[in-house]
């Protein structure tokens, strides 16, 4: 079996935000697998996805202080700056973390460990709705 669905994503503020739910809920045909794989890609250059842990917030917030260090915005080599101090620093986080995730799919749910949740990684300070394709497949 083959499903893709297209899932739009509120604007969120710069930050690492859990989808996980969000991605469960768009998905209805995932209760009917026993085995399979979800492939989550995100549409946008400035934005990314990982895994991280699903259960404190300062994850969250020191995964962001983080990439803001590794990637400053006052850097003074960027060219690309038409769109603002935080566009180019965006890019290249995104770039860092990656567009896609694959997860395994076990008897009807994502088959993630205890503390694992999907993460999308806002780059932008106001970067807007994100749209995420979900492609399943799995028996």
């Amino acid at each position: 079996m083959w499903h893709q669905t297209d899932l739009s994503l509120r604007p969120y503020p710069r930050g690492f935000h859990l989808i996980t739910r969000d991605i469960e809920a768009a998905l209805p045909e995932l209760r009917g697998l026993r085995v399979g794989l979800l492939h989550v890609f995100i549409r946008h250059t400035s934005a990314s996805l990982t895994l991280g842990e699903n259960a404190s917030p300062d994850v969250r917030r020191d995964f962001e202080q983080f990439m803001s260090d590794l990637v400053p915005e006052d850097y003074p080599h960027f060219q690309h700056t038409d769109e603002g101090p935080d566009d180019m620093p965006a890019h290249l986080k995104a770039a860092l973390l990656g567009p896609s995730l694959t997860l395994p799919v076990r008897d009807g749910r994502l088959h993630l460990g205890t503390w694992q949740g999907v993460y999308l990684c806002e780059h932008r300070d106001r970067g807007g709705a994100r749209s995420l394709t979900l492609t399943l497949q799995g028996e």
